[in-house]
């Protein structure tokens, strides 16, 4: 059950964490679109208020949890879409399913747990809802040099 009041933002504040100030888009589209109770969000970078701060691709001797954390950073910025086009995150009722590119080199193993920093953060934010589908692929390069770009779909109350 999707957690009621104010209980989202607050979990994300125990966490440390805060939302951006902003998210623009870096090119000719919208960071999302809704039809009926899906939202559909555009890919978002690891940026904070439009600076970047992680950059690819990852490398031989790469730090996993600095990597997760720039893909949390991309979940941060899918938050700030959901709440601008919801009203609140308590709109949520379940995160559908999130895609993960990560800048990488040919072979690298292990995309998929970088992609981990943002599943784990909708996870923590609405339980057993915030679990979700997901395609988690390596790419040789992403917007602005980015390390992890993030999408989604979710459905809203």
């Amino acid at each position: 059950m999707t957690p009621s009041g104010d209980q989202v933002e607050q979990r994300l504040a125990s966490l440390g964490l805060e939302l951006p100030q902003s998210s623009p888009s870096r090119a000719n589209f919208l960071p999302y679109k809704r039809s009926g109770n899906l939202l559909f969000l555009a890919g978002q970078i690891c940026e904070w208020n439009d600076v970047p701060r992680y950059f690819g691709p990852v490398h031989e001797n790469f730090n996993l949890e600095e990597a997760k954390a720039a893909a949390q950073m991309c979940a941060l910025n899918l938050l700030f879409n959901i709440k601008a086009a919801a009203g609140s995150l308590e709109r949520v009722s379940s995160v559908l399913r999130l895609g993960a590119f990560v800048s990488a080199p040919a072979g690298f193993p292990d995309g998929p747990k970088v992609a981990d920093g943002a599943s784990e953060l909708f996870i923590a934010l609405y339980g057993d809802e915030g679990r979700h589908a997901r395609t988690a692929v390596c790419v040789s390069s992403l917007p602005a040099n980015a390390l992890v770009e993030v999408d989604a779909i979710v459905e809203l109350l």
